[in-house]
């Protein structure tokens, strides 16, 4: 594979409700993960470290805070012919609308994205977790003469209604294609996955919404369906089967879909496991995001049990276990946080704002003194009071709130809330 031979085209992505509240200020891809990464960095990452590095995210949807990080963030050298750059949706002369769908969205973009040469175009989700070399995918591709290539995973029964389950013959040809089967239905689509995925129950391929196009038919599919097709997964893939030579390339590793809230904070408890499967202490598989100048952490009289904490934070709690810490988190004496994420601040507090506030009866950023958290996802700049209890788990009930949301018994503390002393939940 050539270097010059690819583009990469990542989906801003929708409305991003199930996220919500996480999503109800920013979309889906800005949304952070892991303490200190945004969603977007996953895809990016895996480009640049599959030697691709000319990019498009395509944002509609409370995009300012993804423009600004990726603006900040994605900045190759003058030498270099790479770039992100970001395709808004746009009204012109042609089209007043949004974005109707992933291939709507590709569709309107072309415009910006044919001024460049290439012969393949990668197109990518920006909400999903995932490691992957897109550069023996594309290898894949081209040594199977292929028209289309759809990344597909392994998943189990319980997974196999919620995406697009497909079926190949012995070369990896798809055959057929169905979207959100119903269960009753998955009988007739079980594959051949390999022993060691049929032996963890994993007898369904679904696509992970990862494509490779040939240059030439993408804009022919596209132009030809002007005002037609809007999505890949439900229109455009399924049409092309008996048309065009459209491949699987299965993929083993560990990926999953940031859909909702329960999906996002598994991912991120999940990284704080001894093995996590998403390894982000990888010399080979670096995940990128915006360089900030921050002070190590400072710890004090802290037990930390399987915790990851990001830079700048300033923590005297007695005990956190199974969280992840974001940057510039601050978290009082003797307060305990259990199977939790704090996303952190985006500043400090000076000691003259820090008195003012008290004066006014209004917390410091972070957590307070003598506090527990369990079950609970901490958006950012959040200022948690003293004495404030909240056990999140199944005995809530989903509900929303001013200050707060409950989802699948995770509590969910909305950006910028200030929960008062003595709160109890």
């Amino acid at each position: 594979m050539k270097l010059t031979s690819v583009v990469a085209v990542i989906l801003g992505g929708g409305a991003g409700s199930r996220l919500y509240p996480l999503t109800a200020t920013r979309s889906k891809p800005a949304v952070p993960i892991a303490g200190k990464y945004r969603l977007v960095d996953i895809p990016i990452s895996n480009c640049i470290n599959s030697n691709i590095n000319r990019m498009f995210v395509l944002t509609q949807y409370n995009s300012a805070s993804l423009n600004k990080h990726i603006k900040n963030t994605y900045q190759f050298s003058a030498f270099s012919s790479g770039f992100v750059d970001i395709l808004a949706a746009e009204q012109t002369p042609d089209n007043s609308g949004w974005f109707q769908g992933t291939a709507d969205a590709v569709r309107q973009s072309l415009k910006h994205i044919r001024n460049h040469e290439f012969e393949y175009v990668l197109i990518l989700s920006g909400d999903q977790l995932y490691q992957m070399d897109f550069g023996k995918m594309i290898d894949n591709h081209v040594e199977n003469n292929a028209d289309i290539t759809i990344a597909t995973i392994p998943v189990g029964e319980r997974e196999a209604p919620e995406f697009g389950i497909l079926k190949s013959n012995e070369a990896g040809d798809i055959t057929s294609f169905i979207e959100k089967p119903n269960k009753e239905l998955l009988p007739e689509w079980i594959s051949d996955t390999g022993d060691l995925m049929k032996s963890q129950g994993r007898n369904y391929l679904a696509s992970m919404g990862i494509y490779i196009f040939n240059r030439k038919l993408l804009f022919e599919i596209l132009e030809e369906k002007k005002n037609e097709a809007t999505d890949f997964g439900k229109e455009i893939i399924p049409a092309s089967i008996d048309t065009h030579k459209v491949i699987s390339y299965q993929y083993d590793g560990y990926w999953t879909d940031i859909g909702n809230i329960y999906s996002f904070f598994e991912a991120n408890l999940a990284l704080t496991l001894e093995i996590p499967l998403f390894n982000l202490f990888d010399n080979r598989n670096i995940v990128y995001s915006r360089a900030r100048m921050l002070p190590p952490a400072k710890i004090s009289g802290t037990t930390l049990e399987q915790t990851i904490i990001a830079d700048g934070c300033i923590i005297n709690a007695s005990r956190i276990e199974n969280s992840v810490i974001g940057i510039r988190s601050r978290i009082g004496n003797a307060t305990t946080v259990v199977s939790s994420y704090m996303m952190g601040n985006d500043y400090y507090e000076t000691i003259l704002e820090i008195e003012q506030n008290a004066a006014k009866g209004i917390p410091q950023l972070g957590i307070g003194e003598r506090c527990y958290l369990k079950n609970t996802i901490v958006d950012k700049n959040c200022r948690i009071g003293n004495d404030v209890r909240i056990n999140g788990g199944v005995h809530l009930t989903d509900s929303d709130h001013s200050l707060y949301a409950v989802k699948d018994g995770i509590v969910v503390l909305k950006k910028g809330a200030i929960i008062p002393d003595g709160f109890a939940l």
